[in-house]
């Protein structure tokens, strides 16, 4: 599913009305049809008085357009304008004076005296309908629009967000000051990016994708970069296993990772792999923490490596961790391995000499830090799983400055390398070497414990092992990664779920990715939370 920037959308709107012949006001139209529809779908005792709060821009417009369809349907409606009345122009202009042509009067708030008066009609209502803000919002909220935000919050009462929830930086999901915290957000024509990124998708609650009737054909001209992974596209990716496989035929994987105190990343890691459906496992690690692999792993293999007193990878690792790719077909790095100049050569050795595909994580990646420069000399192709963290250390920025644009950051960074990179952490972004970017929204909060990165890293090395491709096994490796935590967390809830136990369902979330039921069907609507029972 396509998602857009607000300028992408400027320009898919400019398009549709410019070049088809479709007027503004019937775009505005449909899509205040389509929310009133969506309110509609509401219990009718649940949704019988609504207020409506406008802004002065096509938002407001579509709110008088929904004013209109529920008073049509019996609701009772009450309209606020965050402005003046004469401000208003364009397609809004006219959906206001049929308002004021059907005797549903609009109340204006410019000043602390008109917020009292919103204040007891939100007591009132049953439902808030925010339009006051679009997607092009980039700025820190002040005077009054600021305080009627902070009155719908306040008013507890069911909120449903017109294209976005006021406050929301369209692009990148920051809150400017203040943002509406919605129960359901009825996004127009496509979704936008700044819903899909934290922390304004925690804002938005149940996410639906309303058609205004924008021809396809303009966006699929359109270079549209970014995507949110559905249960259909990652369906086509997983492996189809023949009726006569055998363990050789599904793939060789090699994890490479472990110190003193760390071996629990190695076998989560080989865990992940393993129940992903990789056919053989080999997991080399320093040759004094063998005997502790051996024992807490069964189906997977264990290799030492160095002398019996290694707890950490060295020089005399290198040439034993070369023969070993040579047997494999897919390898990854970097679980528990601790970092230090040795380590870092090992890591350095691995990455420029390896025939086989990569996943570099955890440790790895912060010995890759030290000098990025080696991954212009890899002559395989490279997945790189970083969390924030690491990834800040990889550009040598801020924690904050990822986090504030997770999008850019992974796209940066996957074009200036050449590498696939999974940036992890709420709503995974996944990005290819030519800027092409896959959000992934499966998962959920009870994930937030160690070792969770580290089964993703064997998962997406077993998808790979398989055959898939390295941008298709980090997209399908994320997803079903993160579905599995939510199929965990609806049994068990969020706290207390552990990395091992959610390897334990990876098998169940690729059956039923692979069977294609479930609320992620359909391009168009989008529910993050029915997975695990949110409750919207």
């Amino acid at each position: 599913m396509k998602v857009v920037t607000p300028s992408q959308m400027r320009q898919i709107d400019s398009a549709a009305i410019d070049g088809y012949g479709i007027p503004g006001v019937v775009l505005m139209e449909n899509a205040g049809a389509g929310i009133a529809k969506e309110i509609l779908k509401l219990p009718a005792h649940k949704r019988n008085r609504v207020a409506l709060i406008a802004g002065k821009g096509n938002n407001g417009g579509d709110v008088m357009v929904i004013a209109r369809h529920l008073h049509n349907n019996g609701v009772n409606t009450v309209v606020y304008l965050v402005g003046k009345q004469q401000e208003i122009k364009g397609d809004s202009r006219i959906n206001l004076n049929i308002l004021n042509n059907i005797g549903i009067g609009i109340k204006e708030i410019n000043c602390d005296d008109d917020l009292c008066r919103l204040e007891k009609d939100l007591e009132w209502a049953q439902v808030v309908v925010d339009g006051i803000f679009g997607t092009g919002l980039k700025g820190e909220i002040t005077g009054i629009a600021r305080k009627v935000i902070d009155a719908i919050n306040n008013s507890g009462r069911f909120v449903v967000a017109v294209d976005i929830p006021s406050g929301i930086n369209g692009e990148t999901g920051q809150i400017c000051g203040t943002c509406v915290q919605a129960h359901i957000t009825v996004t127009l024509g496509y979704l936008k990016t700044g819903l899909l990124q934290h922390p304004g998708a925690s804002r938005t609650g149940k996410l639906i994708v309303s058609d205004i009737s924008i021809p396809r054909s303009i966006a699929c001209s359109m270079d549209i970069k970014t995507s949110v992974l559905v249960r259909d596209y990652v369906r086509r990716i997983l492996p189809y296993r023949e009726s006569d496989a055998h363990k050789g035929s599904c793939g060789r994987a090699l994890i490479i990772g472990g110190s003193e105190g760390m071996t629990g990343a190695v076998a989560l890691a080989s865990s992940g792999c393993l129940k992903a459906g990789a056919g053989l496992i080999k997991a080399a690690v320093p040759a004094a923490l063998n005997p502790i692999l051996e024992n807490k792993l069964t189906e997977v293999m264990t290799v030492p490596i160095g002398d019996r007193s290694s707890v950490r990878f060295g020089e005399d690792a290198m040439e034993a961790l070369s023969c070993l790719m040579k047997k494999a077909t897919v390898a990854a790095i970097g679980p528990g391995m601790g970092v230090d100049d040795a380590v870092a050569g090992v890591v350095e050795h691995v990455v420029q000499s390896a025939l086989i595909p990569l996943v570099i994580d955890a440790d790895a990646l912060n010995c890759l830090a030290l000098n990025p420069d080696v991954l212009k000399k890899a002559v395989s192709p490279l997945v790189l799983t970083p969390h924030p963290g690491e990834m800040a250390r990889l550009m040598k920025c801020g924690i904050r400055e990822v986090q504030e644009d997770r999008i850019g950051a992974a796209r940066e960074f996957s074009c200036k390398w050449g590498v696939v990179t999974v940036l992890k952490g709420a709503n995974s972004v996944i990005a290819d070497p030519i800027g092409n970017i896959y959000i992934n929204t499966t998962g959920n909060r009870g994930m937030a414990s160690g070792g969770m990165g580290d089964v993703l890293t064997g998962v997406i090395a077993s998808l790979m092992c398989q055959g898939v491709d390295p941008v298709g096994a980090s997209c399908a490796g994320a997803y079903v990664h993160g579905f599995a935590g939510d199929l965990l967390a609806r049994e068990k809830g969020h706290i207390g779920i552990t990395a091992s136990e959610l390897a334990g369902y990876l098998p169940m979330a690729i059956k039923l990715t692979k069977e294609g039921s479930g609320e992620h069907d359909g391009e168009g609507y989008y529910d993050k939370g029915s997975y695990y029972g949110e409750g919207y």
